[in-house]
């Protein structure tokens, strides 16, 4: 009865220590809860849904989790712990929109990068994501403005790098209110107004130029590189030209010539107009036509009274221009001839976004299909320059180059037509899924491959005697594969009609040793590029040299080979995928040792061109040394010296 009791009043009556009990069991809860959350895999695949185009990613596989340890088992996935640390999904041709309310649930999600894609609108809402300490959106098509408050709450937020999008409106203050910002970087967009005051010591990279910004630049921002705020017509201040104060009153002289000056000035202005505008009535009225369908493939133009022709270079003698606004320009002789409102009307399905623009494949409606890439960041060549180089690379003809067919020429962009290559890029074959109907490339064909880049590059080496990087850009991206997988060399000889800040920024010439180490590139530059392609091609790793803005030794692919050679790990070098090379080991490692000497960080030391493709020609595709094998594999040291 007693116990009866205690019980009732016990029930009746909670005690302090039921009332903790209590607490436990909900905090236990709440952590069983927890543990069956979503899991990083189940978070990634449902933020791919949001993305379109994401063939590049077709390896996040709900069978295999996106991290091992430290090591990423996913594409653009980068891993700590177990845990995914970020995001680098660049270079991808991405588009769709990017969720962040699904990536709020990583919860050690560090840094964001979605540069040289194909992402519109208006930037996503990272501030959601308060612990991200970097966000990469370069070369995208974000527009709009950006708000106020956007960067509120991000205090670990170390680097934005928003350059070369379409944003508007001014830089939002709460940029400049990032307590440990190191590196900023809007250039390339439309921003206006004033330059917001950076107080952070911490600052050590800032770039607005080519923005409508205006005013004085704040005085925290005095140190910068003047080339960082270039572009801008109305700022002033140092690192710039001073502001200019107001002065004394002007004189009644003074005031009187400056009337005479503005009343002259306006009759010319009146008499021109009335020119104009007698000559114009004479003339039908010109109307604006532009395309758009649903993979952003527009252009606007003007077309007079006259059908639009097809303009033909002569491919002899000395070539003369005929371009004219609105016409296409032929380059080409042995190509069937089309107009721009053809190209216009054509379908056109987008191919991917690259780092100098957007390439889309067109149907002509006589069903020729071409290939047609935008090019934004040539507006500061001029058109007779322009003209001229475009005649020069549509003169150039070898079997392993994909021929310019024609161009259009306008001052805000350009357009470059070319062949449609059906297997697509060997970035693509090298690095995506391989299944029975498309299996990764085997032995024989890499070489084959490797063998058409060298005579590519030979030719341009020899057609283009005065550019000292006749490629300038030579990557895995750059090299397509046509119906018989022979490699085809495109984007090459481009160096001089692309802007030069984003020349220096991108091309993978100025990722070289020597540009690092000297400020300076060589006529071995292009040598080095190839010499990273060769090992790319027969170890199947993805080079970081592609992703790094210079060049790193650290995230250098001929660095890691020679690790791996000096380990005497050889064997782990060579991608497991590729088949056909049992009866070929010394012959793949004579090819790998002439990557690396292509990749020889002294220039003198490097290979030339010549000796390039003297070596890769003597390559076989089956065994005739099996000495050159225990001496290579045995002495890391001896196969890495030359």
């Amino acid at each position: 009865m007693l116990m009866g009791a205690r019980l009732a009043r016990l029930m009746r009556a909670p005690t302090r220590s039921t009332f903790l009990f209590f607490i436990f069991i909900v905090m236990q809860s709440c952590m069983v809860m927890t543990s069956f959350g979503a899991s990083d895999m189940e978070i990634l695949l449902k933020f791919k849904e949001s993305l379109a185009n994401t063939k590049a990613i077709n390896n996040w596989d709900p069978n295999v989790n996106p991290c091992n340890e430290n090591r990423g088992n996913w594409i653009g996935v980068k891993c700590h712990k177990g845990s995914v640390r970020g995001l680098q999904l660049e270079n991808m041709g991405l588009m769709g929109n990017i969720d962040i309310d699904t990536l709020v649930s990583l919860q050690y999600l560090r840094t964001v990068s979605f540069m040289n894609n194909t992402f519109a609108g208006s930037m996503p809402s990272f501030n959601k994501l308060t612990a991200l300490r970097s966000v990469y959106l370069s070369f995208n098509h974000f527009n709009g403005e950006i708000p106020d408050d956007a960067f509120v709450g991000m205090k670990s937020l170390k680097k934005v790098l928003l350059a070369n999008n379409e944003f508007t409106g001014k830089i939002p203050s709460s940029l400049a209110a990032l307590p440990k910002i190191l590196v900023l970087s809007l250039d390339g967009n439309k921003f206006e107004g004033q330059i917001p005051d950076f107080l952070q010591k911490s600052l050590r990279k800032f770039n607005v130029s080519n923005n409508n910004l205006e005013g004085q630049i704040p005085a925290s921002l005095s140190n910068m590189d003047p080339n960082s705020f270039s572009g801008n017509a109305n700022l002033c201040g140092s690192p710039l030209e001073s502001c200019k104060k107001g002065g004394k009153k002007l004189s009644g002289f003074k005031i009187t010539a400056i009337v005479v000056m503005i009343v002259l000035v306006a009759a010319v202005i009146i008499a021109v107009f009335f020119i104009f505008y007698f000559k114009k009535k004479s003339k039908p009225l010109e109307r604006t036509s532009t395309l758009h369908d649903e993979n952003r493939f527009d252009i606007s133009y003007s077309e007079g009274p006259e059908p639009v022709e097809p303009t033909v270079l002569e491919n002899t003698g000395q070539h003369k221009v005929k371009s004219e606004h609105g016409k296409l320009t032929f380059v080409r002789d042995d190509r069937e001839k089309f107009d721009l409102e053809d190209l216009l009307r054509a379908s056109a399905e987008i191919l991917g976004s690259a780092t100098f623009g957007s390439s889309y494949k067109a149907m002509i409606m006589n069903d020729q299909v071409v290939v047609v890439k935008r090019y934004k960041h040539m507006n500061l060549v001029g058109r007779e320059e322009f003209d001229e180089h475009m005649t020069r690379l549509g003169s150039l003809s070898h079997p392993n180059l994909l021929p310019l067919v024609a161009y259009y020429y306008r001052k805000e962009e350009k357009l470059l037509i070319s062949d449609f290559v059906v297997n697509g890029s060997l970035a693509s074959v090298l690095h995506g899924n391989h299944y029975e109907d498309k299996p990764a490339l085997d032995w024989p064909t890499r070489l084959r491959i490797i063998k058409g880049v060298a005579r590519g590059l030979a030719y341009l080496y020899d057609a283009i005697p005065s550019l000292i990087i006749p490629h300038g850009h030579l990557k895995s991206s750059n090299v397509l594969l046509d119906e018989s997988m022979d490699a085809i060399l495109a984007d090459y000889a481009l160096s001089p009609v692309i802007n030069l800040e984003l020349v220096q920024q991108i091309m993978m010439a100025y990722k070289s040793p020597e540009f690092a180490q000297h400020g300076r590139i060589t006529k071995k530059t292009d040598i080095w590029s190839f010499g990273i392609l060769i090992l790319e091609i027969l170890t199947g790793k993805f080079p970081e040299n592609y992703l790094t803005h210079a060049h790193d030794k650290n995230a250098d692919l001929a660095s890691w080979v020679n690790t791996m050679i000096k380990e005497k790990r050889v064997s782990d070098v060579f991608d497991l995928d590729m088949g056909g090379a049992t009866n070929s080991k010394s012959e793949i490692l004579k090819l790998l040792k002439i990557g690396l000497s292509c990749c020889e960080e002294d220039v003198e030391r490097r290979l030339d061109i010549k000796e390039v493709v003297r070596m890769i020609e003597e390559v076989k595709e089956g065994d005739g040394d099996s000495e050159y094998i225990s001496s290579v594999t045995n002495d890391g040291d001896n196969f890495i010296g030359m």
